[in-house]
């Protein structure tokens, strides 16, 4: 028996739905009234989840970062088969001090254990990524149901494939990247509109010069 889960994908796109230039240059697509409202919905999430290629690229905090802020951190994921976290990235460091969990295919790393990451041992697919159906009820039995995906383009397809993705936030920048840029969704191996992930826009509004839209899975 599955347990109870929600996963909201988190998108931030030029209107052409690019998340970086060709080079990987995204700082910043959108504004900083966008950048807040994500941590607003970091802060209302149990865990925030990224692919290792984020984190390595990126070295990320994945914390809530708002002015006056006191709450509880959410638990920070990465999707790691290999296990490549260094020790010394940001998320290993401060593992002791706010929940962290790499995803795994393989036995736990005991350099990861001993600074305090959680491994989990998941199924593996494919090119020995984890699968993410199980992924998604480990997290909930360790007390994280409600999972926040700030991921790059490939996690984003692999999540809608798995029609796995309950909501979708998307902040909307008004710039053009190109097809040359890299997409916010990756392949979702489509072979005819009849099998395209259906969402239900709920609101729309904007946030300095950028759109925030939600949706809903129908």
């Amino acid at each position: 028996m599955r347990m109870a889960a929600s996963v909201t994908l988190k998108l931030a796109t030029s209107l052409d739905g690019r998340i970086a230039t060709s080079r990987g240059e995204s700082r910043w697509i959108t504004g900083p009234q966008a950048r807040q409202a994500v941590h607003e919905l970091r802060a209302a999430h149990d865990a925030v989840l990224v692919g290792v290629e984020t984190a390595l690229a990126d070295d990320p905090e994945l914390t809530v970062r708002l002015d006056g802020w006191a709450g509880r951190q959410p638990a920070r994921v990465v999707l790691d088969s290999r296990q490549r976290l260094a020790d010394d990235c940001k998320l290993v460091a401060t593992a002791r001090d706010i929940p962290t969990y790499v995803i795994a295919t393989t036995p736990p790393e005991p350099r990861l254990v001993d600074a305090g990451v959680r491994v989990l041992q998941v199924h593996a697919i494919g090119e020995a990524r984890p699968e993410l159906h199980d992924v998604v009820e480990a997290l909930a039995r360790e007390g994280l149901p409600r999972l926040f995906v700030e991921g790059g383009g490939q996690v984003a397809g692999s999540f809608l494939r798995c029609c796995l993705v309950d909501r979708i936030e998307w902040f909307r920048a008004p710039m053009v990247i190109g097809g040359e840029g890299r997409p916010g969704i990756g392949a979702l191996a489509l072979e005819a509109l009849a099998d395209a992930p259906r969402l239900r826009r709920v609101e729309i509004r904007e946030v300095g010069d950028d759109l925030w839209e939600r949706y809903e899975r129908i």
